[in-house]
């Protein structure tokens, strides 16, 4: 009998010591994810500002592999109980558009988790909010150039997406910009009052060009696929915005006002997992100057409409924007 008991002492004790054993120092415990969570005030398949934002999620996902990135549509409502959803799954949220201003309100109530507001930014700043507004307004002033450099009736148009400080900070950079090219070049502007119909930016680009507009700037997202419409039918000329959109039909968009939406997200993100969260509490407003604003001509082998003489005028106001040479107006302060 004692030598059973011995025995079984035995094997409590060494099942011990196996239970109690520490992991070898070369094998560490699986590293966890960071979730990133893009949440976009509208829907994707815009093809420029939001669709912009989702390549910055996706460039993440492909380049990180300890990140995993959720998207969220708000469909234009309920942007606030979004924005709290995603921060009840992710570590980093990113809310994209104006309308997620009661960031204000909800980052507070989620310390550790870090926000991203695109194109709007808090009034005050946010320990673990980063505001990324863009100087779109500097963009817009080459678009407009563009346009005015290739206007055969002496007025150009915008369709913009609503009456607002972001729709019209593009608008006074674009009329600034025409009248650097030729004072004598009028600006005629409506306003689709959508982001996503673009019936509604195929109806304003018509409207616009009954009144003599052969250049239409489209800045209404999804809606201004309707402005591309229009051009096409009517034959005369587009820019596209946000996204290079060229490839959408390069017969009739001559050119785009690039707005680096996604390059903005990953950059900050990626400089955020190298430990360097320095952007957050404050407001990085991105320009030509670093790269996230500017025109795009397509890829190559795609039909070019503006001469080479005006692309070449366009890279040197672009760095008298830069230098400070010139100052574009604008409507934030």
């Amino acid at each position: 009998m004692k030598k059973y008991l011995a025995l079984a002492l035995a094997l409590i004790l060494a099942l011990g010591v196996i239970g109690c054993k520490k992991a070898p120092a070369d094998k560490p415990a699986e590293d966890s994810k960071t979730v990133v969570a893009i949440v976009v005030a509208g829907t994707f398949g815009d093809r420029s500002f939001y669709d912009s934002s989702k390549e910055g999620g996706d460039r993440l996902a492909k380049e990180f592999s300890n990140v995993e990135v959720k998207y969220i549509e708000c469909n234009n409502d309920n942007h606030t109980v979004q924005m709290r959803n995603a921060a009840d799954v992710a570590n980093i949220v990113v809310c994209v558009g104006w309308e997620f201003y009661e960031i204000e309100t909800v980052a507070p109530e989620y310390p550790n988790v870090d926000f991203i507001w695109i194109d709007n930014a808090t009034g005050e700043a946010i320990p673990n909010v980063l505001n990324i507004t863009y100087a779109q307004n500097e963009g817009s002033f080459l678009a407009g150039y563009i346009a005015a450099s290739l206007t055969k009736s002496g007025t150009i148009g915008a369709v913009g997406g609503e009456d607002s400080d972001t729709i019209n900070d593009f608008i006074v950079g674009y009329k600034q910009g025409a009248a650097y090219a030729n004072a004598a070049t009028k600006v005629e502007v409506n306003y689709t009052n959508d982001y996503d119909d673009p019936a509604k930016g195929k109806e304003c680009a018509k409207a616009l060009h009954d009144k003599g507009a052969d250049v239409i700037f489209q800045i209404a997202s999804k809606a201004g696929d309707g402005v591309f419409e229009a051009a096409e039918e009517g034959g005369f000329y587009a820019i596209g915005v946000d996204s290079d959109q060229k490839y959408i039909n390069d017969a009739v968009i001559v050119a785009s006002m690039k707005k680096e939406v996604g390059a903005s997200i990953y950059d900050a993100i990626a400089k955020y997992l190298s430990g360097d969260k320095s952007l957050w509490g404050t407001t990085w407003v991105a320009n030509l100057s670093d790269g996230y604003v500017g025109i795009g001509y397509g890829e190559a082998g795609a039909t070019q409409q503006v001469p080479d003489d005006v692309k070449a005028a366009v890279e040197d106001l672009a760095k008298k924007i830069t230098s400070g040479e010139i100052t574009v107006e604008s409507t934030r302060k």
